[in-house]
């Protein structure tokens, strides 16, 4: 079903009138009917097992914003959970994996079927689809190979990535395996997501940055590539977008991939740059620094006043560099969000 969403427009190419608009993180703790469902969930993980919950929770922000696409509520890490990794989240430590993968024990973690254990975020996806609107897009989206497999190899979140670098030039062979399985992972999970009823997806690979070239190309590009055609293969109509964030001037690797329909830009480029360099390769989407909507009022709308001046002329998709915080107002999202569709008057 072809919907009506200025979203999936943009991202086919149509240039709009007034962007489409979604965030990142546009769901979570800033939203205080979100805390209260987080509360009743027990953990985070429940919260995300639990299907009438987790489509709650990305029903809230379009409900409050009306904005133009929903993202499913999940967490890039429930690949390594399904398999076989124990995830727990520490209040203000983060995401905690045991055991940490190694050589020895990749083989035990390859058996696994994924999908079963991971069918409730596929009724989410069936949920939140049937109470979305069809000019609502709803997008799925997963985790990059490397980022996840940041996690994987440190059991949390890394403070060092350079120590994650060493991991590849010390076991190459076991990096890659691990990278081609969460390959293979990667695209039966984003299959199935479609197949329950998201209309685009997007990957994150939050760590891709300060990646040397040769690295880069290995574990990020080539990587996201083999998940995009997986993708396609299966569902040439659904639109991938990949946010490699701190990639820089690497970014235009990823926007002259076939397979790249949209890409995310992070708060650290410079539009201009990605407009002249990007735009003419793929879908540009983002690049509103997330801290600048907590501040709001003037300075908000002055630095949201290029991206629109910008990207006038080429689809784009409104949207920050990254996430929204805890202490983002509501009120000032709102703020946004008005002054976006008035066309930045």
């Amino acid at each position: 079903m072809k919907r009506q969403s200025t979203f999936l427009q943009a991202l086919s190419g149509e240039v709009q009138a007034i962007p489409p608009i979604w965030f990142m993180r546009q769901a979570g703790r800033y939203l205080p009917e979100y805390r209260q469902l987080r509360a009743q969930a027990g953990s985070f993980l429940d919260l995300c097992f639990d299907s009438d919950l987790a489509s709650e929770v990305t029903l809230q922000p379009i409900r409050r914003f009306d904005l133009d696409a929903a993202i499913l509520f999940a967490d890039i890490l429930l690949i390594p959970y399904a398999m076989g990794q124990k995830l727990t989240f520490e209040e203000g430590e983060g995401p905690r994996l045991d055991p940490v993968i190694t050589p020895q024990n990749i083989d035990t973690f390859r058996r696994r079927d994924i999908l079963e254990t991971l069918s409730p975020v596929f009724e989410t996806v069936r949920k939140t689809r049937a109470g979305l609107e069809d000019d609502k897009a709803l997008i799925g989206f997963a985790g990059a190979p490397w980022t996840v497999a940041t996690y994987m190899l440190a059991g949390r979140s890394s403070r060092d990535p350079a120590a994650l670098r060493q991991w590849y030039y010390r076991d190459r062979s076991f990096v890659t395996a691990l990278i081609d399985l969460l390959v293979d992972h990667t695209v039966e999970y984003l299959n199935a997501q479609i197949e329950a009823g998201a209309d685009a997806v997007q990957l994150f690979d939050t760590w891709a940055g300060g990646l040397p070239w040769p690295v880069l190309d290995a574990v990020s590009v080539g990587p996201l590539d083999r998940i995009a055609k997986g993708v396609k293969s299966a569902h040439p109509e659904i639109p991938i977008i990949l946010f490699p964030k701190g990639v820089g001037e690497k970014a235009v690797e990823y926007a002259m991939l076939a397979t790249c329909d949209g890409i995310g830009i992070d708060y650290g480029m410079d539009p201009a740059w990605a407009r002249a360099n990007l735009s003419g390769h793929t879908v540009v989407q983002g690049g509103l620094d997330p801290l600048i909507v907590v501040a709001g009022g003037d300075q908000m709308t002055k630095a949201a006043t290029p991206f629109l001046k910008l990207f006038h002329d080429v689809p784009y998709v409104f949207n920050l560099g990254h996430g929204f915080i805890p202490a983002t107002p509501p009120e000032h999202v709102a703020a946004l969000i008005d002054f976006i569709r008035k066309g930045g008057a």
